[in-house]
């Protein structure tokens, strides 16, 4: 496809504008002159190669004509939509389907989102621009969430601050390090705050390092409210970011006799919280 004709398309393509309030309410708007039945359909991407697009699940969402030919809708916060990424595309009646650019995309809102209490289920909504230009919404849906608020480095480890949501702290509330590829856990103490759902732990990282153990390795972290109870992942979910681990990139800190280890914290894809390890020649 030559640029001239790649422009063409795109100008053919629909614009679609969005704004986000704070109970998960996404209000849709875009242009369509002359437009028949046009309805928004969000797509699931699926990991399974091969599948084809009308197999992937979708969620349609009916058009209403205002003025001047814009067409709005507003998609509710309930039913939640599955964990994943959804991507935008516009049906009319007798027209092929067709992927939606971005528009303005009003998220203030989702700034000051981990300060709000969630219940459960807890459920994040996240409109952006994928790498190739086009409209997609990134989705988190959990029974229970633990956000990060603050995330601070010294030379031997880090301190964490964050909020529960969808669950409450117990008393014997404790984090827990589990080691992605042996999948053994690592407890640590959990200081409670002012209420039931505000947290501080300390990593020392000199606890982390396998002598003997070559290559990368990860640690995942989870907070586990009470006894017995299911662990609940850490991470950071409540803003306008919807991929982290390119963009929060912080610097590893260097351990061991000659130095040999080093260990930093990071977001992985999903924008969850893990510890990594790494061994360096010296």
């Amino acid at each position: 496809m030559t640029e001239d004709q790649h422009h063409q398309q795109q100008q053919h393509e629909p614009r679609c504008h969005c704004t986000v309030d704070e109970s998960g309410n996404i209000a849709w708007s875009l242009e369509l002159p002359e437009a028949r039945e046009p309805r928004l359909l969000l797509r699931r991407r699926t990991e399974s190669k091969g599948t084809a697009a009308e197999e992937r699940p979708s969620h349609s969402l009916a058009l209403e004509e205002t003025q001047g030919g814009r067409w709005v809708a507003v998609q509710p916060g309930l039913p939640a939509l599955a964990e994943g990424r959804w991507d935008v595309y516009v049906v009319e009646r007798g027209k092929d389907e067709r992927r939606a650019r971005p528009g303005l995309r009003d998220l203030r809102v989702l700034l000051d989102g981990s300060h709000r209490n969630r219940t459960s289920p807890v459920a994040v909504r996240i409109p952006y621009a994928t790498k190739d230009g086009y409209l997609a919404v990134r989705t988190w849906l959990r029974t229970a969430h633990a956000e990060t608020q603050s995330l601070r480095i010294d030379d031997d480890g880090m301190t964490v601050a964050g909020r529960l949501h969808g669950k409450r702290l117990g008393p014997r509330a404790t984090v827990v390090l589990r080691h992605r590829q042996e999948r053994t856990l690592h407890p640590l103490p959990l200081q409670q705050q002012a209420d039931e759902h505000e947290f501080v732990f300390r990593v020392d990282y000199a606890n982390l390092l396998r002598p003997g153990q070559t290559g990368p390795y990860a640690w995942d972290v989870f907070v586990q409210p009470q006894e017995e109870a299911d662990m609940v992942r850490v991470g950071k979910l409540f803003d306008d970011i919807p991929d982290r681990k390119k963009i929060f990139v912080y610097s590893a800190a260097r351990l061991g006799k000659r130095g040999e280890y080093e260990v930093r914290p990071y977001y992985t894809v999903n924008n969850d919280l893990a510890i990594e390890v790494s061994t360096r020649s010296v």
